[in-house]
């Protein structure tokens, strides 16, 4: 049943678009405004889209948008999906397995993070090198369709170390300072409680957030390669420096940091 209703989206995606992608971009918060860049070919509302859902969260555009970012053809997801919208994991990651039938190779996530790593500031730019999965719900939960991956994907090599080391070289000859760390991913919508992130910190997480995990999964059941760029919108530890956050500061702080993460992945593309 999914890889027929892949194949029903592929093939509608296909009557609108004439090249073939080879890198897929995911555009959460934070990187929203790099469509802006995007030298584009055709843009395809998610409403069109056979099986497609539409992004409910505030900041989020609901779009494919296909063109050529730094010489790569590229296929952007303005806007992504959650668990918390009452999507279901496969509707959350529905897009990534139809970006890597259309044909890419390589995918690069964005998101929006909270830090539970003193050292890691509101504002700072981090290359995510392993996570935490905490969400209630697997994408692969389910019979497997050995058309779309293995029944038990390997986890060892999900982030790939290539690409991140491109990316600290990208960060070092621009000036823009970066981290490495590890990313738990929870369910939402609801921000944690102190007691919560202490946990998260003691647990070894340097950041915390409510997207990607899912997705990263699926990249690796479909054998892509996997970059996760994160901007923290909020310091989360050590506990007596949490503040009460809202959508609006978070939107705030990542916008104010959207240009770094712009020329990152301009940048990396570059290198690719």
């Amino acid at each position: 049943m999914l890889y027929n209703q892949i194949q029903e989206a592929l093939q509608f995606i296909k009557t609108r678009i004439t090249f073939t992608p080879d890198i897929g971009i995911i555009l959460g918060t934070g990187l929203s405004t790099l469509s802006e860049d995007i030298e584009v070919h055709c843009e395809i509302p998610y409403k069109d889209i056979p099986y497609f859902p539409e992004s409910t969260v505030q900041s989020h555009q609901s779009k494919l948008v296909f063109g050529t970012l730094s010489g790569q053809k590229v296929v952007a997801m303005a806007g992504r999906f959650h668990y918390y919208e009452g999507y279901t994991m496969k509707q959350v990651t529905f897009p990534v397995r139809v970006m890597k039938f259309l044909g890419i190779e390589t995918i690069i996530i964005s998101n929006a993070s909270g830090s539970t790593n003193a050292s890691i500031e509101a504002g700072d730019i981090v290359f995510v090198k392993d996570h935490i999965n905490l969400q209630p719900e697997n994408p692969l939960r389910g019979v497997n369709d050995e058309r779309l991956g293995p029944r038990f994907p390997d986890m060892l090599h999900t982030y790939d170390k290539s690409l991140i080391a491109k990316g600290i070289q990208v960060a070092e000859e621009q000036k823009i300072k970066v981290h490495q760390c590890v990313y738990i991913g929870l369910q939402g919508p609801n921000l944690e409680t102190p007691a919560e992130y202490n946990y998260l910190h003691t647990i070894g997480g340097d950041l915390v957030g409510m997207s990607t995990v899912p997705e990263v999964i699926v990249a690796r059941h479909m054998d892509l390669a996997v970059m996760v760029i994160s901007v923290v919108s909020n310091k989360c530890y050590p506990i007596e420096e949490i503040t009460e956050t809202t959508v609006e500061e978070v939107i705030k702080v990542v916008e104010n940091s959207g240009a770094n993460m712009r020329i990152l992945v301009k940048n990396l593309l570059k290198k690719i």
